[in-house]
């Protein structure tokens, strides 16, 4: 199985970025343990801009088995994230490290989860772990 692992914008900055929210792990510590689970080919990537992250799904088309996304904040305002996660057919999980339900109104809602299989919010990076124990069960 190939998953694609995408991080959206600030993500970089896990680990450092209100760590009372976010936790200590650093994105370099989710993808070590993610590989370390062994559970699939893993291409893990960040951008803070939407354009590429969407070029990215875009390629994922017709060799990737799903997308694991944490779009951060283009989860409340990226139609076009959305548009192209609708075009791709394979399975996807939406993920947030905080519980986006017990913050701002603003963060409520996620165009992401109008097209993801499962949606995964407030472990922590634990999530990421989820997402790929979920698609590998």
């Amino acid at each position: 199985m190939k998953i694609l692992i995408l991080n959206g914008p600030n993500l970089n900055l896990l680990g450092t970025r209100e760590p009372h929210i976010y936790g200590a792990d650093t994105l370099t510590d989710v993808e070590a343990s993610c590989r370390a689970m062994d559970l699939a080919e893993l291409d893990f990537r960040q951008s803070n801009h939407e354009g590429i992250l969407i070029d990215w799904i875009q390629e994922a088309r017709g060799h990737t088995d799903a997308i694991v996304i944490n779009p951060g904040g283009f989860s409340h305002t990226s139609v076009a994230i959305l548009d192209a996660l609708n075009a791709f057919e394979g399975r996807v999980v939406e993920v947030h490290v905080s519980n986006i339900h017990k913050r701002e109104a603003f963060r409520h809602h996620s165009y992401v989860s109008h097209r993801a299989d499962a949606v995964i919010a407030g472990l922590g990076v634990e999530g990421y772990r989820a997402a790929l124990r979920w698609l590998a069960g």
